[in-house]
């Protein structure tokens, strides 16, 4: 098992780990809670042979960055979810920067996390391809890739090594509730479209007994009288099932930008 994604704080990680080991007792599936912390690489985590339930991302889900099987989504406690495991992409400035649009931002310096992420990079260069024009093909004077994570999109932005850049709106949520005082020297200046919630998944060769106890285990956790606890802390309402076909669409984002001769951010 293992939450990186959403391990905002040691004390967000403590709880998905809490709550994850539950959830995989309910289903009588032993597993090991293993911390991976930032820098080490997302693809080699998703590439382990024993992945019982890990984070892992939509895109490269879509594009079969590692042979997963997804299992469950969470459903964020959020207005712009609706109840559904959707999220979206904020793209922050400053607090006390000067632009009011997302366009006042074109010219400056923006960033993005890497290039198989779909909040980081998809998400983020989906949204500005609407902005392109024959005449203006690059909206910013620099772009700086591969942040990596979304905690150095965040301090990028407040240090100004950034003017603006992407961050998943569900980790934002979860970090702003836990270091309110750093949240709020960002503002939301502009939010991308909905997409597929990342997903807890195993690996493609897990055996399917396993897979589909957990999968039961997951959709059953919010019916649980311990779970109002960890639905507060990790803002939550419960988990919904997903597949491999749940991020396919996706790729239909990365289809047209590079149709549009924009194959990343800029």
């Amino acid at each position: 098992m293992n939450a990186r994604m959403y391990a905002v704080t040691p004390e967000i990680e403590a709880a998905w780990r809490s709550l994850l080991g539950e959830i995989t007792r309910a289903a009588d599936v032993p597993l090991v809670y293993v911390p991976y912390p930032a820098p080490e690489p997302l693809e080699r985590l998703w590439s382990r042979e024993d992945l019982g339930a890990v984070f892992m991302c939509g895109y490269p889900i879509a594009l079969r960055l590692a042979p997963v099987t997804p299992i469950a989504a969470p459903r964020p406690r959020a207005g712009w979810a609706q109840g559904r495991a959707v999220y979206r992409t904020d793209l922050i400035v400053r607090r006390d920067a000067p632009y009011r649009r997302l366009e006042d931002t074109f010219g400056a310096r923006a960033g993005f996390t890497v290039a198989h992420s779909h909040s980081g990079f998809n998400a983020w260069r989906h949204h500005l391809l609407g902005f392109r024009t024959a005449g203006r093909p690059a909206l910013y004077g620099e772009m700086v890739g591969d942040l990596v994570t979304a905690r150095r999109v965040l301090d990028g932005v407040i240090a100004g090594r950034i003017d603006v850049g992407p961050l998943d709106a569900y980790w934002h949520m979860l970090f702003a509730r836990s270091a309110p005082e750093i949240a709020a020297q960002v503002r939301i200046l502009d939010a991308t479209l909905p997409a597929p919630m990342p997903a807890l998944v195993a690996a493609a060769g897990a055996p399917a007994g396993m897979v589909a106890r957990l999968r039961a285990a997951f959709l059953d956790a919010s019916t649980h009288a311990g779970f109002a606890r960890w639905g507060e802390v990790l803002q939550i309402d419960g988990f919904a099932p997903v597949e491999l076909a749940t991020y396919d669409g996706l790729l239909e984002w990365d289809r047209a930008a590079t149709a549009a001769g924009y194959p990343r951010p800029a």
